[in-house]
């Protein structure tokens, strides 16, 4: 049977010269998203669903930022501090795959029709960002929440932060590196940044939002106390302040083995570390005959023109002259640090509106370098301050610390007495039952443990740490022995 002819203006309706795109196929924020979990499990991206712009990168960074508050707010359970200084912290990584994403734009000149623009690459980076914080975030609340991981070998909790950011940097390699157009150098280059944006996330891990709010923690409905006024006489006077501290400390008696101390708490506003420096400070001149050989390093508003300042200098300042004062292959220095702390080894600090930088375990390491003071007793009462003990272990000292390298300290509340190590370790062990750290630290541990449950502390065990070189160990047990 014939066909049917259709008029030829009809049939040309029905055939146009451009073709219809696919709408399923068209750039969309949801297409982003689709398109940045499906690469996620290592699919080829489908670059026309990517939708680029300066509004869309711009969102996807605040709805990360504001779902990483969000789920390390549930992290904690009861009362938490917000920090907003960690709105400034981890930067650099998201610069890295910004240099990354800029490397493999192809040249203008041969850039083949289907190759993504840098803003596609970037946003798709973000968009896998996102998506996994979407799976991750709930995924580490039920673990911190439920305590699934207090018990555990520090190696099991390592493992299931690490695999994450092993996950996600494998994806954005799949999906960038194999992006079309992109010549091998730029590929190089962009290899290179993604590896030291996880490196740099890895060893300077972003500062928390949220942080346990200890018992008794000031919030932030509480009247705050009037500013500080720095005049230039209490900032002249300071300098010749500590000069003439140091030099009324007590002379080293040759063939005796003394013990000089140092106590540093720079944190402003917390009245918790004013009271467990002076403690520390009253135990050890007690105990270790170190009275006359003591300096206290402080920052409280009522102590602007008696006590040395506690800043970064004020300390070199005071381990460079106890060095010149004690005879550096016989005694000891005992230096005690008690702040807010940082996941980066950051030692917080707050005098406001003096600026006060914070302490790093490396340069405290330094100093006593430099001063060549040999044996070394370090005690640091501080949230993460695990990270201190690898950068200031040696033969000559003993370093211990009020927790691990990833887990909170506890009683650092602005009403708190004393923090709970502080209170374990010196107020109820080195003050009356012993002379040795190492027994006073491994009391203190069952003790802090015990409390910490009770005051309902739920991201982990603090798990404080201490480490013991091996002259130091036998040398402290001579000084034990002449100071009974």
């Amino acid at each position: 049977m014939d066909e049917p002819q259709v008029p030829l203006d009809v049939q040309e309706s029905f055939e146009p010269s451009t073709p219809v795109p696919d709408a399923a196929l068209r750039p969309s924020l949801w297409g982003t998203m689709l398109e940045g979990a499906r690469t996620l499990v290592f699919m080829r991206p489908r670059w026309q669903r990517i939708k680029a712009s300066a509004a869309i990168i711009a969102l996807l960074v605040a709805l990360e930022i504001a779902l990483t508050m969000l789920f390390q707010r549930m992290y904690v359970s009861g009362p938490a501090s917000f920090h907003a200084e960690a709105l400034g912290s981890g930067w650099i990584g998201l610069m890295l795959y910004a240099w990354a994403c800029y490397a493999l734009r192809p040249p203008q000149a041969n850039t083949p029709a289907n190759a993504p623009s840098t803003a596609q690459l970037l946003v798709l980076v973000l968009a896998q960002s996102l998506c996994l914080l979407l799976v991750v975030g709930p995924l580490y609340a039920v673990l911190l929440r439920t305590n699934a991981l207090a018990n555990l070998p520090n190696w099991i909790p390592l493992t299931i932060w690490l695999a994450p950011i092993a996950w996600g940097t494998l994806a954005a390699l799949r999906a960038l590196l194999w992006a079309p157009g992109a010549l091998p150098l730029g590929r190089l280059a962009a290899f290179v940044a993604i590896a030291l944006g996880v490196a740099a996330h890895v060893m300077i891990a972003p500062n928390p939002y949220w942080t346990v709010a200890a018992a008794g923690q000031a919030q932030p409905d509480e009247e705050s106390e009037p500013a500080l006024r720095f005049t230039q006489e209490i900032v002249e006077e300071q300098e010749p302040l500590l000069d003439a501290q140091l030099a009324a400390l007590a002379p080293q008696r040759p063939g005796v083995i003394d013990m000089y101390t140092i106590t540093f708490a720079p944190y402003e506003g917390e009245e918790v570390f004013r009271r467990e420096s002076r403690m520390v400070s009253e135990v050890m001149a007690k105990r270790f005959k170190a009275a006359g050989r003591g300096v206290q390093l402080l920052n409280h508003r009522e102590h602007l023109t008696d006590i040395g300042w506690a800043t970064p200098l004020n300390l070199q300042r005071a381990i460079s002259s106890i060095a010149e004062t004690m005879d550096r292959n016989e005694d000891v220095l005992f230096v005690h640090l008690t702040s807010h702390g940082a996941s980066n080894g950051e030692l917080a600090a707050n005098f406001w509106p003096l600026d006060v930088d914070p302490v790093m375990p490396t340069d405290l390491r330094q100093w006593l370098d430099e001063a060549g003071i040999r044996y070394r007793v370090l005690s640091i009462s501080a949230c993460y301050s695990g990270s201190w003990i690898a950068p200031l272990a040696s033969d000559d000292t003993l370093v211990m610390t009020a927790s691990d390298a990833t887990h909170t300290s506890y009683g650092c509340g602005r009403k708190s007495d004393l923090t709970f190590f502080g209170r374990a370790v010196f107020d109820e062990q080195i003050r009356s039952k012993t002379l040795s750290f190492e027994q006073a630290h491994a009391a203190a541990r069952i003790v802090i443990k015990k409390r910490e449950l009770e005051a309902g502390k739920d991201d982990g065990y603090s798990n404080p740490q201490i480490k013991v070189g091996s002259r130091i160990g036998p040398y402290l047990k001579q000084l034990e022995a002449a100071v009974q």
